[in-house]
């Protein structure tokens, strides 16, 4: 058996009657976070659900490595006791070649109360590679 990736991310069937299946970890973020030869994520979309999961899977390292420096904080602490439960992605817009937009409602549990993060995040690329650069809350 295989471990569904935590972005929650689902194949795509072409039939309509044809039920999704989550994607597993292994084809879906788990090339980007790979510690020994990881990939660029091709895009913005896939760069925030790679970050999701290095949340779920307490990935400080990724999380700032895909910060972009402009940013970025000189020190992150993730709470081992917060329990992320789910992702929606609810929009991503291209701006130009190297500028995206993604907007997502991320949901976790913090000391028993239930949380929702929706935010619209910016992302842009550079040599390559997309960074998260910030976002508006809403």
């Amino acid at each position: 058996m295989t471990t569904p990736c935590p972005c929650g991310r689902t194949s795509a069937h072409p039939a309509k009657s044809a039920k999704t299946q989550p994607l597993p970890f292994s084809a879906c973020c788990g090339p980007y976070l790979d510690e020994h030869a990881p990939l660029p994520a091709p895009d913005a979309e896939a760069l925030m659900r790679s970050r999701y999961s290095a949340f779920v899977l307490g990935r400080r390292d990724y999380l700032l490595a895909t910060w972009h420096a402009s940013t970025r904080p000189a020190d992150l602490t993730l709470d081992p006791a917060v329990k992320w439960l789910g992702l929606e992605v609810r929009s991503q817009r291209q701006i130009d070649t190297d500028h995206a937009e993604v907007e997502f409602v991320a949901r976790y549990r913090e000391g028993g109360r239930a949380v929702r993060l929706h935010e619209r995040s910016r992302f842009v690329r550079e040599s390559g590679r997309w960074f998260y650069v910030d976002g508006d809350q809403f």
